[in-house]
């Protein structure tokens, strides 16, 4: 039986955080540090930014600085673009010794691309010197990353399921370690992460590292289970003097009016909510939408007032159960739904009465925790929205609808992570059974014709492990049952 890896994780994650229900969520420093400018920083890290043709730091580099070459750790609010990556490139460039071959720096990220882009960024600041990179990631051969770790790479850049895949053989070894970044750290958890970040920390030695975590937001989830991988951690946000807890974030994605549908599939690819409320105006466009959703292999069910009320209980069971991954319903369906654990609510149509919107908004981000409120608009409907964030104050950011190339990256990421999760599970004599397939899969592979085949089973296994429902834990009975060894039926003896 296949294990639905996101799910489980997400589980794990919210048991974490109610044995954590005490703990503040507003992490201030103790003691500041004063931001650092261009001049203030040493002739060697100077002339890296010399490299990068930096003129001054920007404010995020200014801020984190600082406490990352005093050794503290810290938890950094820094949205993608804002010149994060050096800001902790050059702390690591004065840290590691460079004439010891040996992995000082780990920086895991979710992504290939990333992976890639830190890379490139750390070669520009560190032209001239002796500074060598392996960037590790999944979907490629292991050969340039072995040949990367025995020339003495000291910083290691990489996804955290090839970086542990590395660990797990002793390919790669963290027993020099001085600096683990975590960078993207709420994207790594919704990538399904979590469960190799906590993996990988156990290989690093118990001594006295510099550990620090940078993200666009930091959910409250994040934050209580930052104890997991820094110590006594500090938030540095860039919302001036107020820490910025990421509660509700609203999105808007601008879309094409026919063929709506579609873009919505795309985005839930992209965003891949745990669970969510999908909003729409008509009790049709409900069931229209709940049909299609199911087409596409998606755990979705309706709520109109055109059901009857016996499966209008059926689908609330699974709602107060937390076994159903997408509802779609009308406002009316909806009122009086509490869902705690709700990650997104999505507005397929904006709602007629601007009112409705912060009604359906609030339904995520409850008791604490985070939530997204995303809304599907077309040309005319965006004046609208907008007009709504300015009455209520809202900030709202607008997302690009992703294209094939985007959705195509992100699913091969995703897919590839959960295969090779699967791999590592996988015992010597599983290992030993799944041989008699590697001649089929290499001609499968050299044929253009069979590749169909090949895309079949992936992506069945994608929609078997992403988008299955919620698991949901067996009863007493179920149990017992499990338990108990079943006996097998003697077979009738057949009359000649």
């Amino acid at each position: 039986m296949i294990l639905n890896n996101y799910f489980l994780e997400r589980q794990f994650i919210l048991e974490e955080i109610k044995k954590n229900e005490e703990v503040n969520v507003e992490v201030k420093p103790v003691e500041a540090i004063s931001e650092i400018s261009l001049e203030g920083l040493t002739p060697a890290l100077r002339a890296a930014c010399e490299n990068a043709g930096w003129k001054e730091l920007v404010p995020v580099q200014a801020k984190a600085i600082p406490y990352m070459l005093a050794g503290r750790d810290v938890m950094v609010q820094s949205r993608t673009g804002s010149g994060k990556t050096g800001a902790y490139i050059l702390p690591i460039m004065q840290k590691i010794d460079l004439n010891q071959n040996a992995a000082q720096a780990l920086v895991l990220v979710p992504t290939r691309e990333l992976a890639l882009q830190v890379s490139r960024e750390a070669q520009l600041l560190a032209q001239g010197s002796n500074l060598r990179t392996a960037v590790v990631y999944g979907g490629v051969g292991y050969g340039p990353q072995l040949e990367a770790f025995r020339g003495g790479a000291q910083l290691v850049v990489g996804t955290p399921g090839r970086i542990l895949d590395h660990l797990l053989k002793n390919t790669l070894s963290l027993d020099h370690l001085k600096i683990l970044i975590f960078d993207e750290a709420d994207r790594m958890l919704s990538m399904g992460f979590y469960p190799d970040m906590v993996k990988i920390r156990k290989y690093i030695q118990p001594k006295q590292i510099i550990s620090s975590m940078f993200s666009a937001t930091f959910p409250p989830q994040i934050i209580r289970l930052a104890d997991q991988f820094l110590r006594n951690a500090e938030l540095l946000s860039l919302s001036g003097n107020q820490v910025h807890i990421a509660e509700i974030e609203h999105i808007y994605y601008l879309v094409p009016g026919m063929r709506k549908e579609r873009s919505l599939v795309r985005i839930i690819e992209i965003e891949n909510p745990a669970s969510a409320i999908i909003f729409c105006n008509t009790k049709d466009t409900v069931h229209y939408l709940s049909v299609v959703l199911k087409r596409f292999g998606y755990d979705a069910d309706e709520l109109s007032s055109d059901l009857s009320q016996v499966m209008r209980e059926k689908v609330m069971g699974r709602v107060r159960r937390g076994a159903l991954r997408f509802l779609v319903a009308t406002d009316v369906a909806a009122r009086g739904i509490d869902i705690p654990d709700l990650s997104h609510v999505i507005q397929y149509e904006p709602p007629e009465d601007p009112e409705a919107y912060i009604h359906r908004a609030g339904r995520t981000g409850r008791m604490g925790s985070s939530g997204v409120a995303i809304s599907l608009v077309a040309e005319m409907e965006k004046f609208k929205l907008q007009s709504i964030a300015r009455y209520y104050n809202i900030n709202m950011e607008e997302r690009p609808l992703p294209d094939d190339e985007e959705l195509e990256r992100v699913v091969t990421e995703r897919i590839t992570a959960l295969l090779e999760a699967e791999l590592r599970s996988r015992d010597n004599l599983q290992i030993e059974r799944m041989q008699r397939f590697l001649p089929l899969s290499r001609n499968l592979a050299q044929s253009e014709d069979e590749l169909a085949l090949i895309a079949m089973l992936l992506d069945d296994y994608y929609q078997q492990t992403l988008h299955a429902p919620p698991e949901q834990p067996a009863t007493d009975g179920e149990q017992a049952s499990a338990a108990k060894p079943k006996m097998k039926r003697p077979r009738p003896r057949r009359k000649d």
